[in-house]
């Protein structure tokens, strides 16, 4: 992926993204670990068919060298940096097994790393680049007033102090005031609000918001990296670039096995000067149990989480989700649908809520306008048939004015329908939309946006495994209080910017918590790649998914939870391939050391014990059942944007 010169064009990451995940495999490593592979195969039927000795060692010695190299590369290097790794382990196995003259089974041990490091890279890629993507979504070019005329620029060109033309259903570019015109404008990109807000002249608006309705003059304030919109970009390119890789628990576990294989293979020949024990002791203790389990567990446990509906990123992610303490939700679209819905109608004397909805949607007919939209949407789903209006007037910050069949209808808030009586709306997250007829007060619509349905069982859930729950939201602290009571969430922290919500998840994380923070907008960007594991929902913004470590790809909040417990039971299979392998190692190398158990049988005892733990890890791998129909579309339907950040497009 390519950015070109600011003005210039940018190439879509999504062009990249097309590319099929198999056609970024290294073709060098792919035919590498088949030709070992099929060395082994031939190194297994030479032995068996009792063919001369050097038959089969030849081809092993040709197979390693092969294969062996990168292996030697990188463990290489690790000696040089002071650390333990899989590779260093594995290599310590492979030539051990080579010296008795298990060659097979140094070749299936060397297939075996081969292989799981393609899917490791293919798993971890990270997709395309988030800071591009997030470019991509503000306009190339803008209008400018310039005096008395209009003109096309670059938004590179743009200054403080210009004057920008945004037409309906555009993004605004810049960070200003608005100095002619008005309009609704969804601004829950940068501020988390959830209902649009109404701006007129004088108001400020924020880059990143798109403008709903009418037509505006916005004079620029901050432009570029100044903005808010570039503020969460360079924000969201800091924080990805200071969060230190994790080392993989594979390389951590398997290290501990090498320092006492290795201590004991030394304290065995000091004592014995037994060079056959010693290899014994070697190869018994190799690291193969949790070198080569570790990694089918972490694929097993992402198959696993994505057949339940959520695309986990890497096993570093896995890893940390199994340890998490601490759930931070974003409310707006994440808790909660992200979009006003009708709750209620209340009629007034003399009107029904059929004929009050009918009148609203009639007028809202050709609205733009979210609130609009939604009382159509109502009208719609419930039969009620809506009539298109002789003529209408939007008054951006009132209402609509429409002809219904020659009556005059008045749709819109107090100030445009002071007939309306005034509402407690007290702890009540709602906005009223009042209708009048003529002069007369019809009645009042109420939307809100309201919590997704399996909000509120996710939340028991998270409480039921000991884990905390917090919500973090840009709407005020009633609108958010009024959610959080619903779904039973103790901490909230409201009316917060992107950069407040960055800030929260370092406090946790200064706290000693282990932090999951689950959103879905550009503005959740900063705090997903913050904290120790991002997770955004598969409707959210392309940024937001591409940030994150784990997407749920339904937006169902209960696939949080599955996935939680799938990578606490992968934990815990792998914690017990560590014991398990711990156990049988100390067992060999005693026995080995005494110079009761022979190489070869040292070399079975390996095996045996390899193939016992990657059972285990096996029983991790999702079956063949599928998911009900209606879950399966879901999937479907959102497989296609985030199967590219998933499968590989590029580091992160």
């Amino acid at each position: 992926m390519t950015c070109a010169p600011a003005g210039g064009q940018v190439t879509p990451a999504s062009d990249v993204a097309a590319e099929p995940w198999w056609r970024r495999v290294d073709r060098a490593d792919a035919a590498r670990t088949v030709f070992v592979a099929v060395c082994a195969a031939a190194a297994g039927v030479a032995d068996a068919s009792g063919a001369a000795w050097l038959m089969p060692a030849g081809i092993a010695v040709v197979g390693l060298l092969v294969g062996c190299w990168p292996i030697v590369v990188e463990a290489w290097q690790d000696v040089r940096g002071r650390r333990m790794s899989m590779e260093l382990s594995m290599l310590i196995a492979i030539v051990a097994a080579a010296v008795i003259g298990q060659w097979v089974t140094s070749l299936v041990i060397a297939a075996f790393v081969l292989a799981a490091e393609i899917l490791e890279d293919l798993s971890m890629d990270r997709g395309r680049d988030a800071v591009t993507d997030l470019m991509a979504l503000l306009p190339r070019t803008i209008q400018l007033r310039d005096g008395d005329r209009d003109r096309t620029v670059p938004l590179a060109d743009v200054r403080p102090g210009q004057i920008l033309i945004v037409s309906p259903g555009g993004a605004i570019p810049v960070d200003g005031t608005v100095c002619a015109g008005g309009s609704a404008v969804d601004q829950s990109r940068i501020t988390g609000e959830s209902m649009p807000v109404d701006v007129t002249v004088g108001d400020g608006v924020y880059a990143g918001s798109i403008n709903q309705a009418g037509a505006i003059e916005v004079r620029a304030v901050r432009v570029g990296a100044d903005s808010s919109y570039g503020q969460i970009i360079e924000t969201v390119r800091a924080a990805q670039a200071s969060a230190a890789p994790a080392q993989r628990l594979a390389d951590r576990l398997a290290a501990w096995v090498v320092y006492i294989a290795l201590a004991g293979a030394a304290v065995t020949y000091l004592v014995t000067r037994n060079v056959t024990a010693t290899i014994s002791v070697v190869v018994v203790a190799g690291a193969c149990g949790i070198a080569a389990g570790t990694p089918l567990a972490v694929l097993a446990a992402i198959g696993r989480a994505a057949r339940t509906g959520a695309l986990i990123k890497g096993g570093t992610h896995l890893e940390r989700l199994s340890a998490a303490d601490t759930v931070i939700f974003d409310k707006t679209g994440t808790l909660t649908h992200g979009a006003p819905q009708v709750v209620q109608v209340q009629p007034a004397a003399g009107f029904d809520p059929g004929r009050v909805l009918a009148l609203a949607a009639a007028g809202e007919y050709y609205s733009e306008h979210p609130l609009g939209k939604a009382i159509v949407d109502r009208a719609r789903t419930r039969n009620v048939a809506v009539a298109a209006p002789g003529s209408f007037d939007y008054q951006p910050g009132l209402g609509i004015t429409a002809d219904i069949s020659g009556e005059a209808v008045r749709v819109g808030n107090a100030r445009h329908v002071p007939e309306a009586p005034g509402l407690d709306t007290a702890g009540v997250s709602v906005t009223a939309v009042h209708v009048a007829v003529g002069e007369t007060y019809a009645g009042t619509i109420l939307l809100a946006d309201t919590a997704r349905d399996s909000a509120k069982s996710c939340v028991a859930d998270l409480h039921a495994a000991g884990l905390r729950v917090v919500m973090l939201t840009g709407d005020s602290e009633q609108v958010a209080r009024h959610i959080a009571d619903q779904l039973g969430i103790d901490e909230v922290h409201a009316e917060l910017l992107p950069s407040d919500k960055l800030a929260v998840i370092d406090a946790q994380r200064a706290a000693g918590h282990r932090v999951v923070m689950v959103g879905d907008g550009i503005n959740d960007a900063p705090a997903l790649a913050r904290a120790d594991v991002g997770i955004a929902m598969g409707s959210g913004t392309d940024i937001a998914r591409e940030t994150a470590d784990v997407i749920l790809i339904g937006s169902d909040l209960a696939d949080l939870t599955r996935t939680i417990r799938i990578a606490r039971r992968a934990r815990r299979i792998v914690m017990a391939n560590f014991a398990g392998t711990i156990a049988v190692d100390l067992a060999g190398m005693i026995l080995a050391g005494l110079g009761i158990l022979a190489p070869v049988a040292a070399a079975l005892v390996h095996v045996g014990s390899e193939s016992a733990f990657i059972l285990n890890s096996a029983r991790l791998i999702p079956g063949r059942t599928r998911r009900p129909a209606k879950r399966a579309g879901t999937a479907q339907s959102s497989l296609a944007p985030v199967m590219g950040p998933v499968m590989g497009n590029g580091p992160r």
